[in-house]
């Protein structure tokens, strides 16, 4: 049985257990979210995605990526209430990530003012100690960047993490606590467990990991990576040990080739097309 859902007025359809955010999404109802991806479950860390919902009784307000439906209700993306309640979290996070990629765009929408010395004493910054990776194994680079990088973008959102151990590697993880939480590496050292695949720069919604290729080779978490080429194009696509990871999880031997995503379709699809009688 489909439940009603008004959504600002407008009466849609939503299946049981199915996410307000969802829902939302699929009929076009925008609702910002920093820690929502669509290949990762919601973890509704960073709370912009919240709305008001009134179910029966008074409206209250509930995190839109992880609450399911359960009966016909009304939904607020965008009341006054909302909006002053997105705008002081959007105050504090970028207080805390002042360089993160998005966060700019959301501060102008919502009246935040962003940029250094924009953010008023209410959400002072605090001292942050760093934490991170402390030296390139393997290569000669650097981690200033890097740990600059993750002091000034990262809002802890969590997506990274949840990337890195939904690939059944857990090379990153959150440290510390309060105001010097952090993510980063084991011991802040670089980690024999990372495969240098870039999931977690990836998914990042402010840009704070650095994931740079640099002709065959791989910079991340104070790691340098070789870059495999594909045998068909000649681009770089994988790390060594992305790759054998990859053929590890496959249950596969060593292929004659080694083919990127894009040579590996084509092939594929030949293959198919000249079982089926499409080619010669």
């Amino acid at each position: 049985m489909k439940l009603k859902v008004k959504i600002n007025d407008k009466l849609y359809e939503a299946e049981k257990g199915e996410y307000i955010l969802e829902v939302c999404r699929r009929n076009r109802i925008l609702v910002p979210t920093l820690c929502n991806h669509e290949s990762l479950s919601g973890l509704g860390t960073c709370r912009l995605c919240v709305v008001e919902v009134n179910e029966g009784k008074e409206n209250r307000v509930v995190v839109s990526c992880i609450y399911p439906l359960s009966r016909d209700c009304e939904v607020f993306t965008e009341s006054e209430k909302i909006k002053g309640i997105r705008k002081t979290i959007l105050s504090m996070l970028v207080t805390r990530a002042p360089a993160g990629e998005r966060l700019a765009s959301l501060c102008q929408i919502y009246g935040v003012e962003s940029g250094s010395g924009a953010v008023s004493g209410r959400f002072s910054p605090a001292d942050k100690r760093s934490t991170g990776p402390k030296a390139v194994k393997g290569g000669t680079r650097t981690s200033g960047a890097e740990e600059k990088r993750l002091e000034e973008a990262c809002i802890l959102c969590g997506l990274c993490i949840q990337a890195c151990a939904s690939l059944g590697t857990g090379a990153i993880s959150a440290v510390s606590r309060g105001v010097s939480k952090k993510i980063s590496t084991p011991y802040g050292e670089p980690s024999a467990d990372c495969i240098g695949c870039g999931s977690c720069a990836e998914v990042c919604p402010t840009k704070a990991i650095e994931c740079i290729d640099e002709k065959k080779n791989r910079f991340i978490w104070g790691r340098k990576f070789d870059l495999i080429t594909c045998n068909s194009c000649g681009k770089a696509f994988a790390t060594e040990e992305e790759y054998a990871y990859a053929l590890k999880k496959a249950v596969l031997e060593e292929p004659d080739v080694a083919l990127c995503d894009t040579c590996r379709k084509k092939k594929n699809a030949d293959v198919f097309a000249a079982a089926y009688g499409e080619r010669t």
